[in-house]
């Protein structure tokens, strides 16, 4: 019996120890219960997935790019029309919101607003800025007061800007004021294509568009001496425009290349953009630069330079991150050694790093009125003679 008893207490003492106890008064189970082991493979399975969706959507982020790594550069060489249209950026139009009408609302109170049609269908916004002496006079007067002001006893400077932007961009218009001041006449326009002008760009047409300003100044302006100065990709349209006025006969009286390139297609491929690419990318020339070609766009200053008869300016500052420095020293050495320069002074003008000119701010040197009057001085007493 006693053995009996012992174990029947002994199961007893089993059943209660598998049977979770009861709730004492503060709600807390008397004993710690164990997962299930279903449970627990659950809780280790919640990261492991967590860790496997993050890989999915990390993979397809790879193969998308992957996906457009292969696909842009067909689409390019499918579509040349797409590189052109990164080549002018005319459709970047910066500042926003100004009025081009109202060239006043930019400070450029001796300034009036001009649109001339160089071919059917093409019209082009011009603004001519006066020399800072007669500002006064210039105050309310009309187109017709402007015209006729060209031919007073002031120097012109028709003035080609790059591309992006319209001819109120800042950085051009605080070059208008600079010009302004030392007794020149500004005529600058916008390609068609560019800003309020109206037509498709080409370097036909902008080349077309710019012969057609410089004749329009040249019937108003009498003997006062034209100067043309283009920047960045307006040393393009610049070197295309004076290598025609050349072969017709009628150049101008001199030419200032600011961030001159050599030609279009070594512009692209040293520009930031390109370098990498060029490194990593097998076949970039023949899907990003052969498409330029294809478009018709040149922009061949080094060979332009071989034709010209002008006196030659050429301004970079070393630390441009657009067009490299080395481009524009490459170019002027070409002109240097070109037989038609010959009898015409050729200068390059470099700004130090420390000046921090970058691509578009040399008109801030202190030292650019100095450089223009001793250049075009010598330009204007060979024009005289």
């Amino acid at each position: 019996r006693r053995r009996r008893s012992v174990t029947v207490e002994h199961e007893r003492a089993a059943a209660a120890a598998a049977v979770p106890g009861p709730l004492d008064k503060g709600c807390s189970l008397r004993r710690s219960l164990r997962l299930p082991a279903s449970a627990a493979a659950e809780g280790m399975k919640r990261p492991l997935g967590r860790r496997y969706g993050l890989w999915f959507r990390l993979r397809k982020l790879l193969l998308w790019l992957l996906g457009m790594y292969i696909a842009i550069p067909f689409l390019v060489k499918l579509c040349p029309a797409i590189q052109a249209k990164l080549v002018f950026l005319n459709f970047v139009r910066v500042p926003y919101f100004i009025d081009l009408k109202r060239p006043q609302d930019q400070g450029l109170n001796h300034t009036c607003n001009y649109y001339l049609q160089p071919e059917e269908d093409v019209t082009v916004g011009v603004w001519h800025t006066v020399p800072a002496a007669l500002w006064k006079n210039a105050r309310g007067k009309d187109q017709l007061w402007f015209e006729e002001a060209l031919g007073s006893s002031h120097p012109v400077i028709l003035y080609l800007h790059g591309n992006a932007g319209t001819r109120g961009g800042d950085h051009r218009v605080e070059l208008y004021k600079v010009l302004s001041s030392l007794g020149y006449h500004v005529v600058t326009f916008d390609y068609r294509g560019w800003g309020d002008s109206i037509g498709s760009p080409s370097e036909r047409g902008m080349t077309y568009d710019a012969l057609h300003v410089f004749d329009w100044i040249k019937a108003r302006s009498g003997d006062n001496p034209v100067y043309i100065w283009g920047h960045s990709l307006g040393t393009g349209v610049a070197t295309n425009l004076v290598r025609r006025l050349c072969e017709r006969e009628t150049p101008p009286d001199a030419l200032i290349l600011e961030s001159p390139f050599t030609n279009i297609r070594e512009e692209a491929r040293s520009h930031p953009f390109s370098v990498a690419s060029t490194q990593y990318f097998p076949g970039f020339d023949w899907f990003f630069l052969d498409p330029i070609t294809t478009s018709g766009i040149k922009f061949a200053n080094d060979e332009n330079v071989k034709y010209i008869s002008c006196s030659l300016l050429i301004l970079h500052a070393e630390d441009d991150p657009v067009v490299p420095f080395h481009l524009g020293k490459k170019l002027y050495n070409i002109a240097a050694t070109s037989r038609s320069f010959r009898d015409y002074k050729v200068q390059f003008v470099p700004f130090h790093t420390d000046l921090g000119y970058r691509h578009k701010y040399i008109y801030r040197s202190p030292e650019l009125p100095r450089i223009l009057r001793e250049f075009l001085g010598k330009s204007e007493h060979e024009h005289h003679h």
